[in-house]
């Protein structure tokens, strides 16, 4: 028998290559967590980057799969119990050596994700949280399931919806997006759909199917094509998923929410959020998640909401960087994650939400090399 300490950990994320139509393959890119929910490690955005831009640049690839072990989770956001490690090892630096490279290497693969020159199928069952949308929002198409519960919930650690929320939140219908990052609110498949951040619901017990399909697709090598071939056959499953498709509480919601938060500041906006008083969970949840969160981060997302609508998203990446590294020293970050992970006291103890201390946030920072980390995006 081997001895323990020999046997190789498995990988946290697994690759294969399948046999397609043509003599063309399929590449299977598998977050491999199962137990941490493939929350994402900076050793997994390594590993996906690299193979990402191998199939990326392989004339042989015709479509790219991103999907996650298990059946609880996609991807149920970053490591902040590392990240957490790394605020205790260095507080309050500027930027934090340890998070650096976490962030830095997170968004360069997230913004890759968006501009992917293949189809990138991600299969969003089950949880995908934070960073796991950041995965998922820019890959084309999206799949989302019965099973899927998703949320930009850093509101409630002291962060701010980052990995390109600060672009897509802004650009989703009416004020859907302010209200999802201000609330942390949960969604569904059916929410996702109509915010126009998935393209597909189908069955969850469909995904295997789904899979071996893809080896049958008359695939040509030419992206824009190849995306329609795959929505057509993505289409041809829909029908038997549609027995299964949950009422939308954002579409059911939509005319209240564009009410709520259509206040001309952000006080305005939280006061009708918490004050609003309502028989659906839903909303009563999300509404005391924005009470009890890190006014800090509510103020960040007034502000960046009003910065991500005119950037580009290579821009915006760039400014999330400097956001999240001043966050990572400014004490909420730390204390969130402490209160919800750590300690479980659920008890944070946030500090307020000066203009000055926003402002701040959103300073260039001194970088390593003078030269940004995104720069080349």
């Amino acid at each position: 028998m081997a001895d323990s300490a020999s046997v190789a950990s498995p990988a946290p994320v697994l690759f294969r290559e399948a046999p397609a139509a043509g003599g063309r393959k399929i590449g299977y890119a598998q977050l491999h967590s199962e137990k941490s929910l493939n929350a994402l490690s900076l050793g997994m955005i390594r590993l996906l980057d690299g193979q990402l831009r191998r199939w990326a640049q392989d004339p042989a690839i015709a479509c790219v799969v991103l999907h996650g072990a298990g059946e609880k989770a996609f991807c149920a956001g970053g490591d902040v119990r590392g990240l957490y490690e790394a605020m205790r090892r260095h507080p309050g630096s500027l930027p934090n050596p340890d998070a650096l490279p976490f962030f830095a290497e997170e968004y360069r693969l997230d913004h890759f994700i968006h501009q992917y020159p293949k189809p990138l199928l991600a299969w969003g069952s089950g949880i995908v949280m934070g960073g796991g949308l950041g995965l998922f929002a820019g890959a084309s198409p999206r799949v989302v399931t019965e099973t899927s519960r998703v949320a930009m919930p850093e509101i409630s650690i002291g962060l701010f919806p980052d990995v390109g929320g600060s672009w897509f939140l802004p650009r989703l219908p009416g004020k859907a997006g302010l209200f999802l990052a201000l609330t942390g609110a949960s969604l569904n498949g059916h929410d996702l759909l109509h915010a126009r951040l998935a393209d597909h619901f189908l069955r969850a017990a469909d995904r295997d199917a789904v899979f071996a399909a893809l080896a049958t697709v008359d695939w040509s090598g030419d992206a824009a094509s190849d995306r329609q071939r795959l929505a057509t056959l993505l289409d041809s499953y829909s029908a038997q998923a549609a027995a299964l498709l949950p009422a939308s509480k954002l579409a059911q919601h939509a005319a209240l929410i564009e009410s709520l938060c259509s206040g001309a500041s952000l006080a305005e906006v939280v006061a009708a959020i918490t004050a609003h008083r309502s028989d659906d969970g839903w909303l009563v949840k999300a509404a005391a998640a924005l009470n009890a969160g890190s006014p800090t981060t509510a103020a960040l997302v007034w502000a960046l909401f009003a910065r991500g609508a005119a950037l580009s998203l290579a821009e915006v990446f760039r400014l999330e960087l400097n956001v999240a590294l001043h966050c990572c020293a400014n004490g909420d970050f730390e204390e969130g994650v402490r209160a919800l992970l750590i300690d479980k006291d659920n008890a944070p103890r946030w500090q307020p939400a000066s203009p000055a201390r926003v402002e701040a946030h959103l300073q260039a920072l001194a970088w390593p090399g003078a030269v940004h980390p995104l720069a080349d995006l």
